[in-house]
């Protein structure tokens, strides 16, 4: 696959990237990245995965866009109120950008379609709001061996996190959150939520799509990444894999 005249102008930024160059940007518009919740994790990664040009994405949510949303889902306008999500999402793609194709899956996932929804996927990222999808989407990627970025907001607080458990010494995510699936979700709604550090963890969590697909800079697999935006600090710590956790079977 050769580059046109109009993509080299339009990746041009990517392709002075030693670390991405020509090569990766035929990568990225390769690729297919599934993408769990359109709202405020979700709505960057859309933006920004296609604004890379990865090639396709497939947007699952079951939710029509509500005012509330407007705060933080920067995805969407006052005119998009009442729509469905994943509709409006593939009409923002469309308009941003012709080579990407946006398949728009309005449903819920879960355990009984998350296997046909991973065919073909090169990297998996999870915005979705309550653990028990969190747990299903988890488990069939590491099934899979597909790459998960894994992101979630508080109030004040975000955490992210890249997970490859079928590798040597690399966690899963049930290393960090165990095996109970009966803990209670709090929503947004509940506690609230700063609309702005919506779009940052999902920048962030576009960037490391990006490096699962075109491998740049240091693996960040094993790591988490916190941020307490009360107390402007931004920490990493290690992630161990758990040999007590079915991931080590």
């Amino acid at each position: 696959m050769s580059l046109t005249d109009a993509q080299l102008d339009r990746y041009a930024r990517h392709i002075i990237l030693k670390e991405i160059g020509g090569g990766g940007q035929k990568t990225l518009l390769a690729a297919h990245a599934l993408i769990v919740g359109a709202g405020g994790i979700g709505s960057p990664v859309i933006q920004y995965l296609a604004a890379a040009g990865v090639g396709r994405l497939t947007v699952v949510d079951d939710d029509t866009v509500s005012l509330s949303n407007l705060q933080r889902q920067t995805l969407f306008a006052t005119r998009d109120v009442g729509s469905r999500k994943v509709v409006a999402a593939a009409n923002f793609v469309q308009r941003m950008n012709p080579d990407v194709t946006l398949l728009p899956i309005d449903r819920r996932l879960d355990a009984g379609n998350v296997a046909r929804l991973l065919e073909g996927v090169d990297v998996v990222i999870d915005g979705s709001d309550n653990l028990a999808t969190r747990l299903i989407v988890a488990d069939a990627a590491l099934a899979a061996h597909i790459p998960l970025v894994s992101a979630a907001v508080g109030p004040f607080e975000g955490q992210l996190a890249v997970y490859r458990g079928w590798a040597p010494d690399s966690p899963c995510y049930r290393c960090l959150v165990g095996t109970a699936t009966d803990r209670p979700d709090v929503s947004c709604a509940d506690q609230g939520v700063l609309g702005a550090l919506t779009g940052v963890i999902g920048s962030l969590a576009a960037i490391e799509a990006v490096r699962q697909i075109v491998p740049f800079g240091e693996d960040s697999a094993g790591r988490l990444l916190l941020i307490d935006a009360l107390s402007f600090r931004f920490r990493t710590i290690a992630l161990p894999a758990d040999p007590g956790c079915r991931c080590a079977a």
